[in-house]
């Protein structure tokens, strides 16, 4: 069996995670997404090189994992505060310390870039099995709750 390898993704990716996107929408949320849609999203991330980064894990070649890094300032510690999103691992790799090696890349450059001041992450009150992870990991959701505004599908750009 190969070892998980962790990087930080590019333009030959963009399949994989769009695939990933569209399945965890099924999967977490009951959410048809709409390819199309889901494809621009993910492309602008490596278009304009200010929306984030993604981080995938790859065994054996194939990419069996990816998430979302974005940016938020803080004012408060005068430094950025990195967003996880857009967590998938594919099904027969899970349970198999692949998110936590994934989260422990990323938190390592985090560690290692003194402007960035900390990871956050949201995830769906009904998702159990992802918030033992993250607290297994050292996060806690005990400071904020989210909430949100979005546009309907009617109120494209």
């Amino acid at each position: 069996m190969f070892s998980v390898t962790y990087r930080e993704a590019d333009a030959r990716d963009v399949a994989a995670i769009v695939r990933f996107q569209m399945e965890m929408a099924r999967e977490t949320e009951d959410l048809e997404l709409d390819r199309a849609t889901v494809t621009g999203g993910v492309c602008r991330v490596f278009e304009s090189g200010t929306h984030g980064r993604y981080f995938v894990a790859e065994r054996g070649g194939t990419v069996i994992a990816c998430t979302l890094i974005t940016y938020e300032w803080s004012d408060w510690r005068c430094g950025t505060v990195w967003w996880i999103q857009s967590v998938y691992v594919v099904p027969e790799e899970r349970r198999q310390g692949v998110y936590a090696g994934l989260y422990s890349h990323i938190k390592a450059i985090a560690e290692a870039t003194p402007r960035v001041k900390g990871i956050r992450l949201y995830v769906d009150r009904r998702n159990t099995r992802a918030q033992t992870v993250y607290t297994r990991l050292g996060m806690n959701g005990d400071h904020y709750q989210v909430f949100e505004w979005m546009k309907t599908s009617e109120q494209k750009d």
